[in-house]
């Protein structure tokens, strides 16, 4: 299922056959080493099983959906909102996009539409990113989606992450 379109990109769905595109995403150390955990050794199962969790919301447009170019049908990443705070009217937006597919505004491109799709659809009164403070690209990227930056934690492997937010103006 389609959940958006852009002028470049569909975010769909996360189908079984989609595993395969995205867990080569998920094996190069490049691709991962803003994510979290850092981890760049995935299998099959595991990233399915991340997925399965994830994507149980599905209908509410919460989850993790892939990045496909609209011309090709070729995944080049991963983008979603996620209920990390227990609270759907204040999400979280995040992403993962092949390195290949990094500086050609792919990134920006869909974070709009996701922040759009929240407000417009799902109603949801602010918008959270979290990054690694190292990661110029994302903090770039956020600012130039509107985000501010409201703070700065010390992650569990002791790096330090900001957060940026968005507010959705109907609600503000």
């Amino acid at each position: 299922m389609i959940l958006l379109k852009t002028h470049r990109l569909i975010l769909k769905t996360i189908e079984e056959e989609d595993i395969p595109s995205l867990l080569n995403i998920y094996n190069k150390e490049e691709n991962m080493r803003y994510i979290s955990s850092g981890k760049f050794n995935w299998t099959y199962s595991e990233l399915l099983e991340k997925y399965h969790n994830f994507n149980k919301n599905y209908k509410a447009g919460i989850g993790i959906y892939s990045v496909c170019l609209k011309n090709e049908e070729m995944i080049i990443g991963e983008a979603g909102l996620f209920n990390s705070f227990n609270d759907l009217s204040k999400l979280e937006l995040g992403y993962i996009f092949d390195s290949v597919y990094w500086k050609k505004g792919f990134g920006k491109e869909i974070c709009l539409a996701l922040i759009d799709y929240a407000f417009n659809k799902l109603r949801t009164k602010s918008l959270i990113a979290r990054m690694y403070s190292n990661n110029t690209a994302s903090v770039m990227l956020s600012e130039h989606c509107g985000m501010i930056k409201t703070n700065e934690e010390i992650a569990a492997n002791g790096r330090k992450v900001y957060v940026y937010i968005i507010n959705n103006p109907i609600h503000s």
